[in-house]
C-alpha cells in the first residue's frame, strides 16, 4: 500500500482535488496533509476531502515532509505539492511502479512546466558542475518524489525550499538506486519574483553545502557564503523585500514570551556556563552591546548544530503558536524582536510560524561558534530611543520607516525591561506576565495568564482606533 504525504501552506483553492486525486488510486490507504501554519482554512478542507491532518513541528516545506514522513504507515510513500493541477490519472500509479517492482528506491518525477525560473538558472547548472552523474535529472526541485519510507528516514530533511534537491543529492550519495519518471504536464502557481530569490538563496545553500560535504568544494569557501547569507537575510532591507507591503505589524520578545524560558540561560545551563554567565546578564552597569558580546563569548566553541537543536527542544509558551497564526488572519505581519541570537530567533520564527526575526548574528567557522558576534544594526537609530543606544524601541521606527507604517499600527508583546522601550512607543504595547511593575507600567494592556487573550485584544483594538 502507498501513503500520500502533501505538505501545505495556504493552499485552499486546490487542496481538496489533490487530496481527491491522491485517493482514487487503489493502493493509497492514506492522504496526509502536513499544515504549515496556514490560514486559509486549509487544513479543514483537506479534512473534508478525506485526508488526515497533522500540522507540522517548523516552518518550512521540508520539516513538513519529515513530518509527514514519520507519521506515514507504509513503506512506499509518494509526495505531491499542494498547489498542483491538471494531474493525470495515472501519476500514483507511474511514480510508485519502480518501487513496488524493486527496481529503484528514490524516484523522481519529470513534467514539463510553464515555470522554473529558479531550476533552469541556478539548480541545474550547479548540478552539473559539481555533480555532473545527476546532470540527467530534468527537475531536481521538484515536490513530486516516491520513495521506500526505509531509506528517506536515513536522509537529512532541510528545513526550506532546499529540501527536495537535497534529498536527491543524499539519495546519490547514499547509494540509492534513482529513477526518472516522465508524468506529463502540471501546473504549479507561479511564485513571486522575491519568493523566488529566497528560493534560489537557499537552493544555492543546499547544493554547496552537499559539495563540501562530499568532497567537490573547498569547506572555507562555502562557510564564507553561508556566514554572508546569515547576516544578509538577517537585515531589515531583506526582510521588507521579502514581505511586500505591510498594514500591520506584530513584534514578539522571544524570551519568556515565545520562549517558556529564556535561551542564553538554558544553554549555560547545559554547558555547565552559569557562573560565567551571571557575571554579564541584566547587569544594570554593563551597556548592551558590551553584554552581548561577553554572553557571545560563552558560545565560543559550541557547535551550530548543537544550538540550533536546544532551540528546536526549547518549550514554547502555551499558545505560543496559535497566537501568531490567529494574529496572521487578522492581516499583520509577526515577527520577532530578541537581544538573543538570530540563529536561535530563526528557529523559533519557524517553530510559531512566524513571518520574520530581528536579533545579533554569530558567527561561525567549520560549523563551530568563534565567540564573535555582528551587533544588530537594527537596533540602533540616529534618532531613535533616547535612553538607549541599541534598544528594541529602535526596530520598531526602523520598520515603522521601512513599510511606512505609523508606530499607530503595531502592536508589541513582552515580558521584560528590556521590552519596556518597545512596549510604550507602538499604538498597543502588550505586558505578558510580567517581570516587574516597570514592565506593566510601560504597557497599554497586562495579560498574565493566557496568551492567545491577544489575539482577541488585538482584534478589538485595531478595529476601534482609526
Amino acid at each position: 500500500m502507498i501513503s500520500v504525504i502533501i505538505p501545505a501552506l495556504n493552499e485552499a483553492a486546490s487542496i481538496q482535488s489533490v487530496v481527491q486525486f491522491a485517493r482514487r488510486h487503489p493502493l493509497v490507504s492514506e492522504v496526509i496533509v502536513v499544515d504549515d501554519g496556514s490560514i486559509d482554512g486549509t487544513p479543514e478542507l483537506a479534512q473534508q476531502a478525506g485526508a488526515r491532518v497533522i500540522y507540522s513541528t517548523l516552518l518550512g516545506k521540508g520539516a513538513s515532509m519529515e513530518d509527514g514522513l514519520w507519521a506515514a504507515q507504509n513503506e512506499i510513500v509518494l509526495y505531491l505539492d499542494g498547489d498542483l493541477t491538471g494531474l493525470h490519472e495515472d501519476l500514483v500509479e507511474k511514480m510508485t511502479l519502480p518501487l513496488r517492482e524493486g527496481r529503484a528506491d528514490f524516484v523522481k518525477a519529470k513534467f514539463t512546466r510553464a515555470a522554473g525560473r529558479v531550476t533552469i538558472l541556478t539548480a541545474r547548472p550547479l548540478i552539473r558542475t559539481f555533480f555532473p552523474e545527476l546532470a540527467y535529472i530534468e527537475q531536481p526541485l521538484g515536490g513530486i518524489i516516491a520513495a521506500r519510507r526505509s531509506f528517506l528516514r536515513n536522509l537529512r530533511f532541510e528545513t526550506d525550499y532546499g529540501v527536495d534537491v537535497g534529498l536527491l543529492l543524499d539519495a546519490a550519495a547514499a547509494g540509492g538506486r534513482i529513477e526518472q519518471v516522465d508524468i506529463g504536464h502540471i501546473q504549479h502557481d507561479n511564485q513571486p519574483l522575491e519568493v523566488l530569490g529566497d528560493m534560489a538563496g537557499q537552493v544555492v545553500r543546499v547544493i554547496l553545502e552537499r559539495a563540501a560535504r562530499y568532497g567537490r568544494l573547498d569547506l572555507g569557501q562555502l562557510e564564507e557564503v553561508q556566514e554572508v547569507e546569515r547576516r544578509v537575510q538577517s537585515e531589515l532591507s531583506m526582510i521588507g523585500q521579502r514581505l511586500g507591503r505591510v498594514q500591520r505589524l506584530a513584534l514578539f520578545d522571544m524570551d519568556g514570551t515565545l520562549l517558556r524560558g529564556r535561551f542564553v540561560v538554558t544553554m549555560a545551563q547545559r554547558y555547565n556556563k552559569m557562573a560565567e554567565l551571571s557575571q554579564y546578564l541584566d547587569h544594570p552597569d554593563l551597556p548592551a552591546d558590551e553584554r552581548t558580546r561577553k554572553i557571545a563569548q560563552l558560545f565560543a566553541g559550541l557547535a551550530k548544530q548543537d544550538l540550533q537543536a536546544l532551540a528546536r527542544a526549547m518549550p514554547l509558551m502555551p499558545g505560543a503558536a496559535e497566537t501568531v497564526i490567529g494574529l496572521r488572519r487578522l492581516g499583520f505581519r509577526v515577527g520577532i524582536v530578541t537581544d538573543s541570537f538570530f540563529l536561535v530567533s530563526e528557529t523559533i520564527r519557524r517553530r510559531v510560524f512566524a513571518d520574520f526575526s530581528v536579533g545579533h548574528v554569530l558567527r561561525f567557522r567549520q560549523g563551530v561558534a568563534t565567540g564573535e558576534v555582528h551587533l544588530c544594526p537594527a537596533m540602533i537609530h540616529p534618532q531613535g530611543c533616547p535612553e538607549h543606544p541599541m534598544c528594541k524601541a529602535n526596530v520598531v521606527w526602523h520598520l515603522s520607516e521601512q513599510f511606512q507604517l505609523p508606530p499607530a499600527q503595531i502592536l508589541a508583546v513582552g515580558d521584560s525591561e528590556a521590552d519596556g522601550c518597545m512596549l510604550r512607543v507602538v499604538g498597543l504595547g502588550v505586558a505578558f506576565e510580567p517581570k516587574s511593575d516597570r514592565v506593566r507600567q510601560a504597557a497599554q494592556f497586562v495579560i498574565d495568564t493566557n496568551l492567545e487573550q491577544l489575539v482577541s485584544l488585538a482584534e478589538k483594538y485595531f478595529q476601534a482606533s482609526p
